[in-house]
This record gives structure tokens, sequence and C-alpha cells, in this order.
């Protein structure tokens, strides 16, 4: 393994510490929101460590280290939730993430954290696209999108406000 390559580890409880920790950062918390209490990060992630949702979460690892947080979720699954109403195919994934350290950002490791998690998501071929949305106020998430494949398909509203929906598709 070089130093630019990027493993996923599924997140366990013992990650939700730091997980907290990282949220609580400002570089996360001006698009993740505040920070969680630990009663908050175990509802809300309990379920995924569990497996009870439709959703996984991975520890992204470079050279041995945490780098960063990404998750996975099956958008046409997320309706009793109020999310994506309109997705119908069962094959879409979607996709969540944030960099641990702020220093990291606009040095192109979430560009390769995220190419990897689509490559990764796309060896699955019951995994049709690949979605995600970003605020359309985060230039900086926008272009790492851009750079990783994805494309822009335009503003939706969501239940967090307005999103600009990207796909990725198989190359």
């Amino acid at each position: 393994m070089t130093n630019d390559e990027i493993q996923f580890r599924p997140l366990a409880r013992s990650d939700f510490p730091m997980l907290a920790e990282w949220l609580a950062r400002p570089h996360v918390a001006e698009w993740w929101g505040s920070p969680s209490a630990p009663e908050d990060i175990e509802d809300e992630y309990g379920p995924i460590v569990d497996r009870t949702v439709p959703h996984e979460a991975f520890i992204a690892v470079r050279a041995g280290v945490p780098c960063g947080f990404i998750q996975s979720y099956t958008p046409a699954a997320c309706h009793e939730d109020g999310w994506w109403l309109d997705e119908h195919d069962s094959g879409v994934r979607g996709i969540d993430q944030f960099l641990c350290e702020g220093d990291g950002l606009g040095r192109g490791l979430g560009t390769r954290m995220v190419s990897a998690f689509v490559r990764r998501l796309l060896t699955d071929p019951a995994v049709t696209r690949v979605q995600t949305d970003p605020s359309p106020n985060n230039g900086r998430a926008i272009r790492c999108y851009e750079k990783s494949g994805f494309r822009e398909a335009g503003i939706v509203d969501t239940l967090d406000g307005p999103a600009l929906l990207m796909y990725a598709d198989r190359p």
C-alpha cells in the first residue's frame, strides 16, 4: 500500500467518541450541523453499525491513520424518512463524507477518498449509479465531486434544504 491509497473499515461503536469529536470540528460542523451529543451519535450511527438500516458507514484510513468518514445509503429505501421520494431505483447509492483534518482540505485527499469509495461501490454489479447532494454553497465539495467523476443533475429540495444533486455513473 502506498501512502496515497485509501482503505475503508466499517464504523464500529468504539469509533463513536472519535466521530463525535470530528463532527464538532469547525470545518465539519459548517456543513454537517452542530456537534452531536454521545447519545445522538448512538441514535444515528448505532443502527448503521447494527445493520438494521439500509446504510453503511466507514472510517477512511490512509497509511494506517484515520483520515475521514464516509457513508453510503440506498435512496429508494429512505422514503419513509421523507428522503428521495422520486428515486425508485434500488441500485442507486448515495454518499456523504468528510475529512477529519481541516488542514487536509484542498490537497486532493478528499478527491482520492471519494474516487476510491465510488470505485468500490461500482464493483457491485447491483449498483447502478452513485449520487451525492452537497450544499450549492459548498464549492469545495462540488469541485471534489466533479474531479471524482460526478456530474450535476440540478438543484433539489431536501429535508436539509436546497442541495445540488450529482451523479456518478459507471465508466
